[in-house]
């Protein structure tokens, strides 16, 4: 590259190209600053799934509550039944109203899955409108 110099002050002709080097050294800046903070910005945050602390609704004159205890044992109101049986249970506690709420409290204990599978038995049984029960978690005086 070959630099012409001018032999007077008046010969220097004024250059009117941008200087992008600064330009390009505040863009990788920005750069590695992005490319390192969006990783942190991706939290995995744990989740305790049986509290809540949502307003609860309005509970029914007389709730139907379905218990799946830790030891897979399940119970509709106080009356112990068979996964079997749980759906003619169900039929005796609602008249056969398959339209009214059903209560499922679940132990904490218990896999996400096996809660799933019994709301699986709970919709082939007709019940599909079922509510999960958890501990209210009470904030402020």
């Amino acid at each position: 590259m070959a630099v012409r110099f001018a032999r007077r002050d008046e010969e220097y002709a004024e250059s009117h190209e941008i200087n992008v080097t600064p330009f390009i050294d505040v863009m990788l800046v920005l750069l590695i600053i992005f490319m390192v903070a969006a990783p942190l910005a991706t939290v995995d945050v744990p989740v305790n799934l049986p509290s809540a602390s949502a307003e609860p609704p309005p509970r029914p004159d007389k709730p139907i509550f379905v218990t799946f205890k830790a030891d897979h044992s399940l119970a509709v109101g106080d009356d112990a039944v068979t996964r079997a049986d749980l759906a003619a249970a169900l039929d005796a506690a609602t008249g056969s109203d398959r339209a009214q709420r059903v209560l499922l409290r679940a132990d904490q204990a218990l896999s996400y899955g096996e809660v799933m599978e019994l709301m699986n038995v709970l919709r082939n049984a007709g019940y599909v409108k079922v509510a999960l029960v958890a501990l209210e978690i009470r904030s402020g005086p």
